[in-house]
């Protein structure tokens, strides 16, 4: 079959030789791809920031598809289905997925202890093949998969694999009150939904800060916010410090992760070397510039290593710091509802649709930051058809 096939750092291809994949377990299921995306994340991978990514892997995380094949014990889920997987692997019954931490699975992931298993993204997260390809295995699939409503857009619906869940879930786990200013760091595509969504749990002024033009005039249009280019401040703490009358925002989100720019010293020993976990630049400002008492949610992704983060001033500013890989499956029937309510317009985001075969040129534009894209979707060729 056609799938995306990494051959290395900044080397991926269509690989037209792939082997199809086979039930495995009684709950899996086969899907039929009829959408996927390349995320933000996925970049760390291309990139070769993510520990373990191996040749021959398949990204992607992000996908919709219809049930092609279940296996005997699977319930809910028949031939034909057209429905949205959440980028968590998630067993349903253990401890934290009876706590709605999906994204934690004890049994989905067995190369870890924190974070479950993610389609697509290393063996760090389990070592499951990803949706950018024609068909995807797709375990534990009474768990995760969710019937795409009726009506729905199928942009729509893969943008709520994800992204949308983790733009809300950042918004929410700022634990926003009505009035509050937020400041979002990165206006990608999580950052933009992030900035969206603080407007629904209340907030009274949103500001988004990043350094590329294209993506700042995007997100205030889609956001309706503020936004910023760091690159024209001479220290974006001092610059947010002034805009919220020298207190500090209610909230701070890290939308960026472990790409972040902006710091020599967080490029040279996050990005360059690297010696951390990534660059931590945003997470710093986030903790900096956010009010004593405040909240700094996290989304954005770092590796396993330690970083460089002011952690005294989170004690001394007694600061709450809350971060998780997004719940999807706890989330989508309120964001179903959002969606289908007009509240949310995730395929707004959308601003390139590619073939599937174009891989190889989707992940280069997207890294390149070319052509104004904001988020790519790939299809597959049966769903063109």
């Amino acid at each position: 079959m056609l799938a995306m096939n990494f051959r290395g750092p900044f080397r991926v291809r269509a690989d037209r030789d792939k082997p199809y994949p086979e039930i495995k377990h009684p709950d899996d299921a086969i899907i039929r791809v009829t959408r996927s995306c390349i995320c933000g994340s996925d970049l760390h991978l291309y990139h070769g920031l993510v520990p373990d990514t191996r040749v021959g892997m398949t990204f992607g995380h992000e996908f919709t598809g219809i049930v092609e094949e279940t296996g005997p014990g699977v319930q809910k889920l028949k031939v034909g289905d057209h429905v949205i997987v959440p980028f968590n692997i998630a067993c349903g019954t253990c401890a934290f997925c009876n706590q709605q931490l999906y994204g934690n699975c004890h049994e989905s992931n067995p190369s870890a202890t924190a974070v479950g298993g993610i389609f697509g993204y290393s063996h760090t997260a389990g070592g499951y093949d990803g949706g950018q390809a024609e068909y995807v295995r797709v375990p534990y699939a009474d768990v995760g998969p969710v019937v795409i409503p009726e009506g729905m857009d199928l942009d729509d619906a893969v943008l709520l694999t994800d992204v949308t869940p983790t733009g809300y879930q950042a918004a929410e786990m700022g634990g926003i009150q009505q009035g509050d200013t937020v400041v979002v760091f990165g206006a990608g595509p999580i950052g933009c939904m992030a900035a969206k969504c603080a407007w629904l749990f209340g907030a009274g002024r949103v500001i988004v800060i990043d350094h590329l033009e294209y993506r700042l005039e995007f997100v205030r249009e889609y956001a309706q916010c503020e936004a910023y280019n760091f690159k024209s401040m001479d220290d974006p703490v001092v610059f947010l410090k002034k805009a919220t009358d020298w207190l500090g925002a209610d909230v701070c989100i890290d939308a960026v992760g472990c790409e972040a720019e902006g710091s020599k010293l967080q490029t040279l020993v996050g990005r360059k070397l690297p010696l951390t976990g990534g660059s931590a630049t945003a997470l710093h400002w986030a903790i900096n510039s956010v009010k004593k008492g405040g909240i700094v949610s996290i989304v954005g992704v770092y590796g396993p290593l330690d970083s460089l983060v002011p952690i005294g001033n989170v004690v001394n500013k007694g600061l709450t710091i809350r971060a998780n890989q997004a719940s999807v499956k706890r989330l989508l029937p309120k964001l179903i509802d959002h969606v289908m309510a007009g509240r949310l317009n995730p395929k707004g985001l959308v601003t390139h649709r590619i073939p599937l075969e174009e891989v190889s040129d989707a992940y280069h534009i997207f890294s390149k930051k070319l052509d104004g894209c904001i988020k790519p979707i790939l299809i597959p060729p049966a769903a063109r058809a």
